[in-house]
């Protein structure tokens, strides 16, 4: 029996399953204020941009986003047409944390944030090839082990982090530099409904945070100062000098896209992650630092394509394909592929909200993960701009590590990890129309 789901394993998990998922497995000037304007545009380039903002949303493939019948019209109609539609975009893994890691910092999986870190725990460093990835297993990187927020506070520019739902329930997690105790179990895991004590529900994500799995950041006193609630951004957006020139933006686990339905009752998916962008986009575009000199980014972590299948009345495979681009590479800890992991069980009566028609089954169902390669398969992005002509459509492939060293060119930094890869492609002449 094959069947095809959308969703978090498959093209959309439900907020239920996803939590079963998840419970299975430098100076303070520069912190505080806003953009750096010490070094001038260079027109013509791609250091003429100065601030960029990125939104990630969850888990879609690029048919179902961009395609005839997609749930977000916004972003794949209006918001294509006034910017970039790249079609090529790719993420780098499966099946979050990883991508989110790897667009900070150039660093490739470990086993842990392979899947999603469940245990925050710090990453064990053996060593370090020469092409910059640490080897180890873990999650939380030592400081040796750099972030382009790193990079920006060297070179005298700013960087924020800004976290939807980050907390709502203080029990949980704080509303700045959220993250669990090492060692622990990561709560945010579990989206929680509205109830008496968090009125609004709390549906943050630590492994949305990639900020949160670097010492250098979560053991610096400017962590509570740049890592903070998604509330916190219209106010930073009305002036320039109160606007960071790198703006990380992290929807909750509902305007994502990734819950579906949410826990606070909310439609989800591509819905609810449509609805985020109609209200947060035209507030960014209509800043003073965005007209200035600025960049919207809206891509998504990883597709959420799979194949569903039956293999016999016990089990259930969800696998990805794990396509890639751009010559990305493994890195040096996941071992071969194809895996498969244990997601655990959930009885038969179950299926029916995953998608799974599947009359006469009883008892206990084993839910398997296989990922046939180690990419994150092709989602696609936009990009809204000045520098880029409206309607403006590229083909050329990028990833995410693609994302990192075009960043790093505007702000005329090093490359972190695989964005120094030989032959990786920055953003060129095929999105920047208007330069």
């Amino acid at each position: 029996m094959a069947v095809r789901l959308t969703g978090k394993i498959g093209a959309r998990f439900s907020a239920s399953i996803a939590s079963l998922f998840a419970a299975l497995f430098v100076s303070l000037f520069v912190s505080a204020c806003g953009s750096s304007t010490h070094a001038p545009q260079t027109a013509g380039t791609v250091q003429a941009i100065k601030h960029v903002f990125i939104i990630t949303l969850e888990n879609e493939n690029y048919t179902t986003t961009f395609g005839a019948n997609t749930k977000a019209p916004y972003l794949a109609t209006t918001l294509a047409a006034q910017g970039a539609l790249v079609q090529q975009y790719y993420g780098t893994g499966h099946v979050s944390l990883d991508n989110y890691i790897s667009m900070i910092s150039g660093q490739s999986p470990t086993l842990q944030t392979d899947n999603d870190c469940t245990t925050y725990e710090d990453f064990n460093l053996t060593g370090m090839t020469s092409d910059g990835q640490a080897i180890g297993t873990g999650c939380v990187y030592p400081s040796s082990v750099k972030t382009i927020a790193d990079q920006l506070t060297a070179a005298h520019y700013t960087w924020k982090g800004y976290e939807g739902d980050m907390g709502n329930d203080p029990a949980r997690e704080s509303a700045t530099c959220g993250h669990p105790a090492l060692g622990t179990t990561d709560l945010t895991n579990t989206q929680e409904a509205p109830n008496a004590t968090t009125p609004a529900g709390d549906s943050y994500a630590t492994r949305h945070n990639p900020f949160m799995y670097f010492h250098s950041i979560i053991d610096s006193i400017d962590c509570g100062n740049n890592v903070v609630n998604l509330d916190k951004l219209t106010t930073d957006l009305q002036k320039v000098s109160t606007t960071a020139n790198f703006n990380f933006i992290t929807p909750s686990t509902c305007d994502d896209g990734h819950d579906s339905p949410c826990a606070n009752g909310a439609t989800g998916g591509l819905v609810s992650a449509d609805a985020f962008l109609q209200k947060w986009v035209p507030i960014i575009t209509a800043s003073p630092a965005f007209q200035q000199d600025g960049l919207l980014i809206i891509n998504f972590d990883e597709s959420s394509y799979a194949q569903v299948t039956m293999p016999n009345a016990s089990e259930v495979d969800f696998t990805f394909s794990g396509d890639t681009c751009c010559g990305q590479q493994e890195g040096p800890n996941l071992g071969t592929f194809p895996q498969s992991s244990a997601m655990g069980t959930v009885p038969a009566a179950y299926l029916s909200k995953l998608g799974i028609n599947a009359p006469g089954l009883t008892g206990n169902i084993n839910l398997v993960l296989n990922k046939q390669s180690y990419g994150g398969d092709r989602t696609g992005a936009v990009m809204i701009s000045k520098f880029i002509k409206p309607g403006t459509v590229s083909t050329v492939p990028y990833n995410h590590y693609s994302m990192l060293k075009s960043i790093e060119d505007m702000f005329g930094l090093g490359y972190l990890g695989y964005a120094g890869q030989s032959g990786l492609e920055s953003f060129g002449k095929d999105i920047f129309t208007n330069l």
